[in-house]
């Protein structure tokens, strides 16, 4: 799969919380997405309609696009590793619980089966092999 079809992946689930999420599938979205708001705000900047908080109506408009499908690609990661979706709320610690949840989302997958479903990088290696 090529690096631009894990974003659509993640867009064609747009509010699937349910399931696992490789580490591939989580970071390619991330950094499309990053790549895709930082042209959209320079985009708002050239044409004027950059907002005084420096996030334009482009950005804004993407935001709300991704927000549910960031939410559930996070949740299936979170899932891959064997932890509940609700870890998300370590956000709300300042600082610490986002260097706990970017340390959860790093770690490698739960090998096997867990209780949110088989493991997607099994499922692809079994795939690619029996073709």
């Amino acid at each position: 799969m090529q690096w631009y079809q894990w974003y659509v992946e993640v867009i064609r689930k747009y509010a699937v919380f349910e399931g696992r999420a490789r580490r591939k599938e989580f970071w390619n979205f991330a950094l499309l997405n990053a790549v895709i708001f930082i042209a959209l705000n320079y985009i708002d900047v050239v044409i004027g309609w950059n907002a005084n908080t420096g996030v334009g109506v482009l950005g804004w408009l993407y935001s709300l696009f991704v927000l549910v499908p960031s939410l559930a690609v996070l949740f299936r990661r979170l899932h891959d590793t064997g932890r509940s979706g609700w870890f998300i709320l370590f956000n709300l610690i300042p600082v610490v619980g986002l260097i706990v949840l970017l340390v959860f989302v790093c770690l490698d997958s739960q090998p096997g089966e867990n209780q949110y479903g088989p493991n997607p990088k099994e499922d692809d290696a079994s795939a690619t092999y029996s073709a």
